[in-house]
């Protein structure tokens, strides 16, 4: 496949006239008002969707991966997978951290884990709170939280944010990005970017002071973050993704302060198998190898 670079009767009657008018309005408010806070109560539901069930062992997915146990800076023990890189091809001195999307769990990014190690990267899945059985309710705070204990984990194993790239698909790319702005890494790869949450949200729902208002725990402002963080980075999306619109990730390589690569993929959606494989690796490496004098 090739790349390119939203009655009583009253004597008046107006008594009347007011009740029937006004009665609806009303209603209609409290409805809207209802809506709004009940979305808001819900809101981290209506960014996530993950899996539930507990996890396998991850070297029974991943032959030679270790289970490891994050601990957050809110005190919490989050299951994630490290896996070391194939022995078989020649080591690098670079890791990457995988922080994916708002659904499903680590076993779904094995494929990509195992691309990485292949390439002789070390790498790291970011456990995130309240997926596959982890403690706590998933939310941006709480997901940057994760990945800050997925990157002092990897620093502990010899792998410091100057040898480390961040790499995050979907929301993930919002949580790499919070993380980038605290603690710099090495590159930047972004997959399938959105300016932010909240745009993405407005394609769904054409009203952004609604969005604003059911997103405002989950905002992922990634094209205003990225363009204050000055680090390499690698933007890689699909020209017909039917969640990110194409523009918003094209907006984000704008956005970037050092863009390494911008890759567009003709005809390529959203979640695409294509995405766990050397489309994402090679990109990876592309980057790593440009970063590693």
């Amino acid at each position: 496949m090739s790349h390119e670079v939203r009655r009583r009767r009253c004597p008046s009657g107006r008594m009347v006239v007011r009740v029937v008018v006004i009665g609806p309005v009303v209603l209609v408010v409290a409805a809207a008002v209802g809506v709004v806070v009940g979305a808001r109560a819900l809101q981290h539901r209506i960014a996530y969707f993950p899996d539930l069930e507990a996890l396998p062992p991850a070297a029974v997915v991943l032959p030679g991966a270790q289970d490891v146990t994050l601990t957050t800076s809110d005190g919490l023990r989050l299951v994630a997978w490290f896996v070391p890189p194939n022995p078989r091809v020649p080591v690098r001195d670079q890791a990457v951290l995988v922080a994916h999307g708002n659904a499903g769990s680590l076993s779904g990014r094995a494929q990509l884990a195992s691309a990485l190690a292949d390439r002789g990267f070390a790498v790291l899945l970011v456990g995130y709170r309240g997926f596959s059985q982890n403690p706590g309710t998933p939310s941006q705070k709480g997901l940057v939280r994760d990945a800050l204990a997925a990157q002092q984990e990897l620093a502990a194993r010899g792998f410091g944010p100057d040898k480390t790239i961040y790499f995050g698909e979907s929301i993930g790319t919002g949580v790499v990005t919070a993380l980038a702005a605290q603690v710099p890494p090495a590159g930047l790869v972004l997959r399938s970017p959105f300016t932010s949450l909240h745009d993405v949200g407005t394609t769904v729902i054409p009203v952004p002071a609604l969005v604003s208002v059911v997103m405002n725990r989950n905002a992922y402002p990634v094209a205003t973050q990225l363009a204050a963080i000055d680090v390499p980075t690698t933007v890689l999306y699909g020209t017909c993704d039917e969640t990110v619109p194409a523009c918003q990730s094209e907006a984000v390589a704008a956005a970037a302060l050092d863009l390494f690569e911008e890759v567009a993929v003709p005809g390529a959606g959203h979640n695409n198998a294509l995405w766990m494989g050397p489309t994402v690796a090679d990109g990876v490496v592309r980057l790593a190898d440009s970063v590693r004098g």
